[in-house]
This record gives structure tokens, sequence and C-alpha cells, in this order.
């Protein structure tokens, strides 16, 4: 049987509904032989190594462990949804305070016991903010931490494609940048529908001014209209996602959707959001987003967004200021 590698992945929050698929994902992507599951809820955590055991998946070795030490020691790759999830009625930002102390955690853990980690793919809300604390707790180099936006940019090309009425593929381009929240920054300029650009679309018959703000709002509040139509937070999307972003650190096929990674240009620093993010072996890349002066005011104002959560986790005493961060982390001097 042959995988892509032989190193250790460990699945935190693994007994609960985003984990538990993730593990399945991994073992049916063939991503590796060594997957390592984490809880703290151990009877969860056994039934989803039952469960992954009765999968009958080919030379794949499952370890469950309640024991943070044992789980990370040895890991080359980590995915974390190892954080509350959110209700029906809940922001992502209404995760922030609790979660966001995990994030710290699981930041001096990954120092503690596994500072030689390749990469680390962080999925809890709100992930902009969990992932920028685990990578400042961590010790890890910017390009190793990465967080999922990338279900933002594949919900507004769903919805694209609904409306159009013609196969998820052949809407391209897709891009949301900034936050992955309610102020997410929806950009037209990059996409193209049948080989159309959206921006010839947007205005006319085919997609009025009125239909377009819709499509924006809709993806938007995808993710909650996924909790109101299925009474729980999603955990398909996010997991099959998370597990193609790490297949990609791992030297697969290359992840080529937004991700949230850590930057600092033009006006925007220190922070980790949604940008035009390319995951491979050697961990992942930016470039600098490029839109219409709206989109680019639209990601202005979704990254103060983040910077004002950036400051409520500071004001909690999860993080030190800004300019103290490469005292904790040198990476990010």
């Amino acid at each position: 049987m042959e995988f892509l590698t032989n190193e250790k992945l460990t699945i935190v929050g693994a007994a609960g509904m985003i984990g538990s698929n993730m593990a399945q994902t991994a073992a049916m992507l063939k991503l590796t032989p060594n997957i390592c599951l984490y809880d703290v809820y151990e009877p969860g955590l056994e039934g989803v190594t039952e469960e992954m055991r009765h999968c009958g998946f080919e030379g794949v070795n499952f370890t469950f462990t309640t024991d943070v030490k044992e789980a990370l020691t040895g890991a080359k790759y980590i995915i974390s949804s190892g954080g509350a999830p959110r209700k029906q009625g809940m922001t992502r930002e209404d995760l922030l305070k609790g979660n966001a102390g995990v994030a710290e955690q699981l930041g001096k853990d990954i120092k503690s016991y596994c500072p030689d980690v390749k990469h680390v793919v962080i999925i809890f809300n709100p992930a902009d903010i969990t992932g920028l604390v685990t990578l400042i707790w961590s010790g890890l180099k910017p390009s190793q931490v990465s967080t999922l936006a990338a279900l933002d940019s594949i919900r507004l090309q769903s919805e694209l494609a609904k409306h159009f009425g013609i196969a998820q593929s052949e809407v391209t381009g897709c891009r949301t940048y900034g936050g992955h929240g309610e102020a997410m920054a929806v950009f037209a300029s990059t996409a193209k529908v049948a080989g159309t650009p959206l921006t010839d679309l947007i205005g006319t018959s085919k997609l009025t001014n009125e239909q377009w703000e819709e499509i924006k709002q809709k993806t938007v509040q995808g993710g909650s209209n996924i909790i109101k139509l299925r009474g729980r937070s999603s955990f398909q999307s996010p997991a099959y996602v998370s597990v193609r972003m790490i297949e990609a650190a791992m030297g697969g096929e290359e992840f080529a959707w937004p991700a949230g990674r850590y930057v600092s240009f033009a006006g925007i620093d220190h922070i980790m959001m949604a940008m035009e993010v390319t995951i491979t072996k050697n961990g992942s890349a930016y470039e600098e987003v490029v839109g219409t002066a709206e989109e680019m005011d639209a990601l202005k104002k979704s990254y103060e967004h983040l910077v004002t959560m950036r400051q409520e986790v500071i004001d909690l005493g999860v993080v030190p200021p800004v300019e103290k961060w490469g005292e904790i982390n040198p990476n990010l001097k």
C-alpha cells in the first residue's frame, strides 16, 4: 500500500464530528499509515477509532490517546478542530474568548512536544484569531501554520453555480479574502462563469445587482445556513477541505484556494487572514491581493475587524501586545 508519507499525522479534536470526518478522509486519501487521534473525551475518541477500524482501511494504523504529550510527540503534521463548535444564533466571533485560550495551550504544547512539526492547520473558530494565537505560542514560522478559509470561496462558487444552473467546476476564480467571518471581503473581479468574467454579468438580466448582493450574503452566511438546515455546525466540508490542505503540505496536490496565513503588507500588518495562498511541501506562500478599489476597501474593513478581535485577545492576556510577539516567537520579528 502506497501512502503520501509515513510520517505521523495528529488530529486534535478527533472525537467530534469534524475530527472523525478528518480521520476518515485522511485514510481515504492515503495520506499516511500513521494517524493519531487525540481528544479529551475518551469514550467518543475510542468510538471514532473503532469506527475507523471497522472501515477496514488497508495499512492504516489508527492510534488514540487523551494524553496531549503522547499525541503530539513525533507529529510532523497536525490538524486541529479542538475548539467549541458554533451553535445556532452564534457568530464565529462569539467563540473568541474560550477558543483563544484553547489555541494558546495548543501553541505551547506544540512548542513543548513537537517543535519540529512541519505544518499545522487550524480550523476551530474564529479561525483567523485561533490560528494567530497558535502561531505566536508555537514558535513556528508563518509558512507552517494555515487556517481554514477556503470554505468561503467554495461557498461563493456553489452559489454562483446554482444561480446560473451550471456545474460548480465551470465557475472559476472565486475568491473571498480577509476574515473567515461576517466581515469577509467577497471579490467579483477574480471570478469567471463558464469563461465569462463575473463582472461582465453583474448588473445584467443574467445577474442583477440585487441578485449579486443576495449571493454575497448567502456566501457570508453559508455556515449559519448549515446550522439552520442541519441543526449543527458544518462538519463534512471543513473536514474535507482541511485534509486537502494538509495533503498539500505533505507534498500532495497543491492547494490553491485562499487560506488563512500570517501576513504583513501594504498597511495590513501582523494578522492571520484569508489570502491568495499556495500550500506545498515547502509550506504556505502568499501573494498580495489585487482587486478593484471597492474590493480593496472591503478587504481593509475586514482587516480592521480582525484587528479589533486581535486587540480583544491581547486585552484578555491570551497574547502580549504585538510589539512583544517576537520575544515569544523569533519568526515574527
